[in-house]
């Protein structure tokens, strides 16, 4: 009867030994724990979403008014009241790279009326020109870095700021003459090669946008911007060094795939390895007391003193997790590796499968299997290059997010050992 209890009771520690390898937080020795490193967290959620979302395409229309050289007929003409405002019309196509920053891609056409004749030529009248504008803009979101991500906020304001190409062409007044020429009588078709017939510089743009949502897919927003040339811009180099153009414009912003954010936290990541180690200290303890049940039973044994197998020959079912989108084994991970090339080197003859999983609710499939395949090429490298086990005894397989070995999506982050 008492061999009996005694095989009872060492079947039992082997179940709990089992066990406690496929939680996977301890080392697989009892009395030569492996320390695991602490490490703090950011305890805030971090935002991102697939590279196919956030993406908008805008429309707009409006009035634009340059600031230019001061009109001289009158002495009371002012440099507001010697503009007019003219229409304008711009497309944009960007996107959100986060809550908070987005950047999109600016065309702007319009057409331009100034009065700024020359001193010698006061009855010059008003000059027209026309000009296209393309500008690549940063945009900040105000309201969600300052009031919290709301993406189902009605109102927000964002300031944005650019840098771009401009040109202004077809340069004429009201009787067909160019501004600018020694020989105001000419015109361009004659040759004059004291004007140009398109002028580019690079102006910088700054402005506010103040966006409403109407629905997911469509927000209507107003803008106001202020863009800022070099003097030769309207083909007049005089007065002040720096030529403006002021705008006012209305329109719509289209969301494609809508607007939205998935978010984690890797402090929960945190609490689940502490449950994990939690469950094995448990495991460990009672695996102490088993092996100490063993000793009572077999010093009461008549017959020949049982010889045990050494534990680290028993097989493994070890994991090693990972966080999101990431390959690099984590510090709370290492121990598992460990105990694997431990198990290794114990069982020189056995040979083991490394299969690599990523979690279907994030990511395309084609992405997740080449992430699958880096979980699992890292924790290989570790074995072969950190502990010395030959290349040969590893299998290297990864499943993506075709094959989920956990309910519970994020923990299917994962690289599982099996034995051939």
């Amino acid at each position: 009867m008492k061999a009996k209890n005694l095989y009872y009771v060492m079947a039992l520690c082997a179940g709990s030994f089992a066990f406690s390898n496929v939680a996977n937080a301890q080392d697989v020795f009892v009395d030569d724990a492996v320390s695991v490193t602490e490490f703090t967290c950011d305890n805030s959620n971090h935002y991102f979403s697939n590279w196919r979302n956030n993406w908008f395409i805008e429309i707009s229309a409006g009035g634009n008014q340059p600031i230019v050289e001061r009109g001289q007929v009158s002495n009371t003409m002012d440099a507001v009241a010697a503009k007019k405002w003219t229409a304008t019309y711009s497309l944009g196509f960007g996107r959100w790279v986060s809550p908070y920053i987005g950047f999109r891609f600016k065309g702007v056409y319009g057409s331009l009326h100034w009065d700024s004749p020359m001193p010698s030529q006061p009855n010059l009248g008003w000059t027209h020109s026309k000009h296209a504008n393309l500008q690549l803009e940063m945009m900040w979101d105000m309201f969600n870095s300052l009031g919290g991500v709301n993406e189902k906020r009605v109102f927000s304001i964002i300031p944005f700021f650019g840098l771009g190409g401009d040109a202004n062409w077809d340069f004429h007044n009201s009787e067909g003459k160019v501004p600018g020429s020694s020989n105001i009588e000419s015109t361009w078709e004659d040759g004059n090669q004291h004007v140009k017939a398109v002028q580019w510089t690079l102006p910088v743009s700054a402005g506010l946008q103040f966006r409403f949502r109407l629905c997911k897919y469509v927000d209507f927003f107003a803008e106001a911007r202020a863009s800022f040339y070099a003097d030769n811009w309207n083909n007049e180099a005089r007065g002040a060094s720096i030529d403006a153009l002021v705008s006012a414009m209305g329109g719509f912003n289209f969301n494609i795939g809508g607007r939205g954010w998935n978010t984690f936290n890797e402090c929960n990541y945190v609490s689940q390895v502490a449950a994990l180690n939690g469950q094995v200290n448990d495991l460990r303890a009672q695996l102490l007391a088993c092996g100490q049940e063993v000793a009572n039973l077999q010093a009461q044994l008549p017959c020949p003193e049982v010889v045990e197998k050494d534990c680290v020959n028993a097989p493994l079912m070890a994991t090693v997790r990972f966080m999101i989108n990431s390959d690099k084994i984590m510090p709370t991970e290492e121990v598992n590796v460990y105990n694997m090339a431990e198990w290794l080197k114990a069982n020189p003859k056995e040979n083991i499968t490394i299969v690599g999983y990523a979690d279907k609710n994030t990511g395309t499939a084609e992405y997740n299997m080449a992430l699958s395949e880096r979980r699992a090429n890292a924790v290989a490298n570790a074995l072969t290059s950190q502990y010395g086990i030959d290349a040969s005894r590893l299998t290297i397989r990864f499943d993506g997010s075709d094959v989920q070995p956990y309910s519970t999506n994020d923990w299917n982050r994962i690289v599982i050992f099996t034995q051939k």
